[in-house]
């Protein structure tokens, strides 16, 4: 029997429309990506022609609706997770100025032009202002996918978006409420009350119940749909505090931004999801808005559209321009922010649709706002992405430095409940531009062989493949046959050139009497890689704080740019704080490099390793230890490195450590001496930025450079 379908329009068929969406999900951005218009102007254009307005080919109905407004807030929740904290404390105060300008400045010519060019009463024109206070950052997706996501307009934007946003929203609440005889002493109390209310549960309560979540289930599916969860509890929260939920996704966000590596598995879900699924549906429901009938009807509404748009352009113009100069910030972040701002969707959407439903606004105006949207939209992801472009070429590329740095990081497996650990450990150290250059190694003993021993090693490699996969980095399967798993390791990073090798201790072991074993002493005797050896109580991204102890005189050592930039990646990728502990000439110039490129982070002045037990004290729930050693007879060698086993087997013994050796050669004294440090010297300024920052503050602190 042959079913019917109901193919009349508007499609009905739930099997016909996701057909339909996917299909422009995918063919838009090819087409406009070929005539150099942003992927998402496309969206918009297309979601118009299939509408209500257009070809009416679907009707935006509560699933569109629904779906809509899920990539809304999937966009707030992801510039949220994916903003620098540390670059965001830093320009806390530029966010609050910036926001204020964007707010204020809109809304004052909003006014004017509501009242005197549109001749709408003064409570409308307060309601009209506040549409173009407010932005929604449809560009971020484009700017975060140009890698200009972290610079600083950009942070300072989507700060300046949460504070405009939250008051021209709140704005909207008075207005209506005015409208309706309900402003009193016990509204204002309320609204107050319930705000405070839910900004201390969503930055308080939801990092602890994130943090137990990820502790108590690690499997990718349980932790991805728990983000989910996230993100709408935030937004019903916020509404339920009487403000848009927009607002509270991006605290969702930002509230889970510490818990979620930047360069992991799980953030690559989110980023997946978001930009294939929610956001694209988000800009075609966007598009369905567009009546162009409206516009061969009366010129009014013609006149409208174009006070509107002229209006939100120039005022959120007039704020970036501002706050350049203010800051002195360049054109090309001035681009940044502009773009970032310029765009009027979401409370836009809101506040018209809220102020045509109780008879404030009328018929001209929420056409005008649907022009509004689509004109802003449209320039703000030119200015966006020409803003990005132009900051990649202004910066010389600092990731096109780093791809220069010889990083190759070998990954020896051997157990499956440390590989994770391992894998997620050397996705969030390595550099961004290092995609291919990470090994994992299995040795099998060439003595004795089974095909089970070959079938485990297998399962090994391909999981390790697997989590690389989800962080879209290649990890590279490497199985070697060995009488002998020290000589198999060797043989491996001599022939790969390693560069940093990554090991582990199992959480029950501890470490032997030995000291490493024989093992990883081998492997520390015979290699100059940078070594890692590292025990995971709890999953990395768990860790509040990280203790970073660095032993007198390591930066005098060839080793210590590098393995520094490891550990401010560290830092950099899952937003712990570190705290470094180490001498004053030491903490100066790690000072100097927060300047440039600043993470979370303190100082503190140790020097005496042999009372290095006092730092017991520091360490508590969710902090990481990392100890800085040293090869015997080296730079920074102290003889309380032979007692740090004794000390972490019975004052550390529940605490995720990292003990890190670094390459060793020479000293930075025998740099213009030794010409077998010339090609180390050139690596580090490879480095990139990092690298060059961190050679000019060790000569500024070495009379003798």
């Amino acid at each position: 029997m042959i079913l019917a379908l109901d193919l009349a329009l508007p499609v009905s068929n739930p099997t016909v429309q996701f057909l339909l969406l996917f299909s422009i999900v995918l063919i838009a951005p090819i087409v406009f990506n070929r005539i150099k218009v942003p992927s998402l102007i496309g969206l918009i254009i297309a979601g118009a022609v299939i509408g209500p307005f257009g070809l009416f080919i679907m009707s935006r109905d509560s699933n569109m609706i629904m779906l809509g407004n899920a990539g809304l807030l999937y966009i707030m929740f992801l510039a949220g997770i994916e903003i620098d904290v540390a670059e965001f404390k830093k320009n806390s105060s530029r966010s609050l100025v910036f926001g204020l300008l964007t707010f204020s400045i809109p809304m004052t010519i909003g006014v004017f032009a509501g009242y005197y060019l549109l001749s709408l009463s003064l409570i409308s024109s307060v309601l009209l202002a506040s549409m173009f206070a407010s932005h929604t950052l449809i560009a971020y997706p484009i700017i975060s996918k140009l890698g200009a996501g972290k610079n600083r307009a950009v942070t300072v934007a989507i700060g300046g978006t949460m504070i405009t946003d939250t008051l021209a929203l709140l704005v909207l609440a008075v207005i209506i409420s005015m409208n309706e005889g309900q402003v009193t002493t016990a509204f204002w109390a309320q609204l107050t009350l319930s705000i405070i209310v839910f900004t201390l549960v969503v930055a308080f309560l939801f990092p602890l119940v994130g943090r137990w979540f990820f502790k108590k289930f690690q499997d990718s599916a349980s932790q991805f749909i728990f983000v989910m969860v996230m993100i709408f509890l935030g937004g019903f929260l916020a509404e339920l505090a009487g403000i848009e939920a927009i607002i509270g996704a991006f605290l969702a966000g930002l509230a889970m931004n510490k818990l979620i590596p930047h360069i992991s598995p799980l953030m690559n879900r989110i980023d997946f999801v978001g930009n294939a699924i929610f956001i694209p549906i988000f800009l075609i429901s966007v598009g369905m808005l567009i009546d162009y009938r409206a516009f061969v009807t009366g010129f009014e509404t013609i006149k409208v559209a174009i006070v509107m748009t002229v209006v939100a352009i120039s005022a959120k113009f007039l704020a970036a321009w501002a706050t350049q100069k203010i800051y002195g910030y360049s054109n090309a972040e001035r681009k940044l922010i502009f773009g970032l701002s310029n765009a009027q969707a979401a409370a836009t959407l809101a506040a018209v649709m809220v102020g045509h439903r109780v008879g404030l606004l009328d018929d001209n105006i929420l056409n005008g706002t649907i022009v509004m949207i689509l004109v802003t939209c449209t320039i703000a992801s030119f200015r966006a992405q020409k803003g990005a472009i132009d900051l990649s070429f202004a910066e010389g590329n600092l990731e096109d430095e780093n791809t220069l740095t010889e990083e190759r990081i070998l990954i020896p497996i051997a157990n499956k409940d440390t590989l994770k650990d391992l894998v997620e450990l050397s996705l969030v150290i390595k550099s961004k531009t290092n995609t291919q250059d990470l090994y994992a190694l299995n040795i099998i003993k060439s003595t004795g062989t089974t095909p089970q021993a070959e079938k485990e090693s297998l399962k090994l490699l391909e999981e390790a493949v697997r989590l690389g996969a989800g962080a879209e980095t290649v990890i590279q399967p490497l199985r070697r046959y060995d009488m002998n798993v020290l000589n198999g390791i060797l043989g491996i990073v001599k022939k790969y050139a390693i560069t940093d090798v990554v090991m582990g201790l199992h959480v029950k072991q501890e470490i032997s009497e030995s000291f490493l074993g024989d093992l990883i002493e081998g492997i520390l005797e015979k290699t100059r890689s940078t070594t890692f050896v590292y025990k995971a109580i709890q999953p990395l991204s768990t860790i509040k704080k990280r203790l970073v102890i660095i032993p007198p005189n390591a930066d005098k050592e060839i080793g210590f740019p590098f393995w520094l930039s490891k550990i401010w990646n560290l830092g950099r990728n899952t937003g712990a704080k570190l705290s470094f502990y180490a001498t004053n000439d030491i903490l100066e110039i790690l000072k100097q490099i927060n300047k440039t490129h600043p993470i979370d982070v303190d100082f503190k002045e140790f020097s005496d390793w042999n009372d290095f037990l006092v730092l017991s004290k520091e360490v508590g729930k969710d902090v990481g230890l990392i100890i800085v050693m040293s090869r015997l007879r080296k730079a920074s060698y102290h003889e309380t490195m032979k007692r740090v086993p004794d000390y972490i087997n019975k004052y550390f013994k529940n605490t995720n450590f990292m003990l890190l050796y670094p390459v060793q050669s020479a000293t930075t004294d025998n740099y213009h001496n030794d010409m077998a440090n010339a090609s180390l010297l050139a690596s580090i300024r490879n480095l990139g930025g990092f690298g060059e920052a961190l050679l000019s503050t060790v000569k500024k602190s070495d009379p003798s450079e």
